[in-house]
């Protein structure tokens, strides 16, 4: 698909610039750890993801659903519909198999060890969203791709649904705070910043909740979503109390080596 790689990084750069200028000029809580300790190792994680990826797909989840389409594989494909359904329908089940994927993940104690490193972050702002352990991100790509062939998904509907999971995810872990008002209302559909952050919360009966990326409606749908944590959104305590807040923990070694070493849950 022309010009999909120039999409994907022209909309990260301009979410991920908004947001950052938001967090340092309105920052809703203060970091343990300084933004350069942390953000080398947040963005070395986003490199090794991006190797990992063109590695395991060199055409990224857009040349396998290019390459279903031309062997005419997948529900859709074998379907006639307009155009703007497929994409909507496909969009819509891509978000409800991400939902799932992450609280399998959460589930699962071999793949928690490797999402907990997402979940280790001392604090909570845009990177975070961009956090994942290469390993994770691997699996993630295989689950999606097996949907993709599967379902038969359109190029143009996995481009836009990337974007837009990025999107979602730099902004909902963003260091912000919203009006309680605006707050509210968003959350309604949206997953706001504080409703992730109960998910970020140490407390495993705060974090088993909201597991969606972008809507809050399957939290809703499947009974996980919760719309206030134990404590207060000031109060709530960010990370993994087994991995303390350090140079070392944040370092791009400690990162890739956490899933390997033993931390209590």
């Amino acid at each position: 698909m022309e010009n999909e790689s120039l999409i994907r990084v022209g909309a990260f750069v301009c979410i991920f610039t908004v947001m950052a200028m938001w967090e340092a000029t309105r920052p809703a809580r203060k970091a343990q750890l300084s933004a350069w300790v942390r953000w080398r190792g947040n963005f070395a994680m986003v490199l090794a993801g991006a190797l990992i990826t063109r590695l395991l797909l060199p055409g990224a989840l857009v040349g396998v659903a290019l390459w279903a389409n031309n062997a005419n594989w997948g529900v859709f494909n074998r379907l006639s519909l307009p155009a703007w359904i497929e994409i909507s329908v496909c969009m819509l089940l891509l978000d409800l198999v991400i939902y799932w994927q992450h609280r399998l993940f959460h589930t699962v104690p071999l793949l928690w060890r490797f999402h907990q490193m997402h979940h280790a972050d001392s604090h909570m702002d845009t990177t975070t969203g961009l956090r994942f352990h290469p390993i994770e991100i691997a699996l993630s790509l295989l689950i999606k791709a097996a949907v993709v062939i599967f379902l038969g998904v359109p190029a143009l509907a996995v481009v836009i649904f990337e974007v837009a999971l990025n999107g979602f995810a730099m902004f909902n872990h963003a260091n912000i705070k919203l009006p309680s008002a605006v707050d509210n209302a968003i959350s309604k559909l949206f997953i706001t910043q504080r409703v992730h952050r109960i998910h970020h919360s140490q407390r495993i009966a705060d974090s088993n909740s909201n597991f969606g990326f972008s809507v809050s409606w399957w939290d809703k749908l499947f009974n996980s979503y919760q719309h206030e944590a134990s404590l207060s959104d000031d109060d709530i305590n960010i990370g993994q109390a087994e991995i303390p807040a350090s140079k070392q923990n944040a370092s791009v070694i400690g990162l890739l080596l956490m899933p390997f070493r033993r931390h209590r849950r």
